[in-house]
């Protein structure tokens, strides 16, 4: 995942206010001054956040979507590696992040704990876990398929959403100016808020819920933000 769609990805999603208003959520939730994001993507967030003064370290599984990050204005501000988020991580910091959905590429529920461990250990105490999750009315809204096309950097591209049980898969072709395509797929499982709130507790967090970025609690809405704060001993 995130091969071919990383040279498109900032074109396709790129959103400046939406950047603005998950900084501002950070800001307001958690008070921090170093930064270790899992799955930073294209590094748009990231990149906010440094530009801010923070001390940020940032991963991602994909090398392709690092390198884009790599190649944006102010990116020697930021401490970029290819990481797994999966597998442990010898950092600590005062505020853990990880967003755009990021945690609902966790297929396995073995995996999501796992996430949220080591965002436990990578923390200072008292420190903020910061992460969201599709809600689960994102899987009656994609139960009828979405579909987009288009042109992006001269490159033709078709854009296809649906859910089926407890996952949505994303669908994407690239035509290149030959118009020999490029397949690639993206599969999210959404899970339960109660139960991801209940794993959070477990793995040691006092958890807040909130929809949407203002809503606290769990609302309708597409996405749910928990800030996870652990304990101090």
């Amino acid at each position: 995942m995130y091969q071919i769609l990383a040279r498109f990805y900032d074109a396709l999603v790129k959103d400046d206010e939406a950047t603005k208003d998950w900084v501002d959520f950070i800001e307001d939730h958690a008070s921090f001054h170093s930064v270790l994001e899992y799955a930073c993507g294209s590094g748009e967030i990231t990149l906010a956040l440094a530009r801010k003064g923070y001390d940020v370290k940032a991963g991602d599984l994909s090398s392709e979507m690092i390198e884009m990050a790599k190649k944006k204005k102010d990116a020697h501000l930021v401490d970029f590696s290819v990481h797994d988020m999966t597998e442990p991580l010898d950092v600590k910091a005062d505020c853990v992040l990880c967003l755009c959905d990021s945690m609902n590429y966790l297929i396995d529920e073995k995996d999501f704990k796992q996430v949220l461990h080591n965002a436990y250990m990578n923390l200072n105490e008292g420190g903020t876990f910061i992460f969201d999750v599709h809600s689960l009315d994102r899987l009656k809204e994609f139960e009828d398929e979405f579909y987009e096309e288009g042109m992006i950097d001269g490159c033709g591209y078709e854009w296809s959403i649906e859910s089926h049980e407890d996952c949505i898969y994303q669908n994407f072709v690239f035509f290149d100016q030959e118009a020999h395509p490029s397949y690639e797929q993206h599969i999210q499982r959404v899970y339960d808020p109660h139960v991801i709130t209940q794993w959070c507790e477990e793995a040691g967090f006092k958890v807040s819920v909130y929809t949407d970025f203002k809503k606290q609690g769990i609302h309708e809405g597409e996405k749910y933000f928990y800030v996870c704060e652990r304990k101090s001993l």
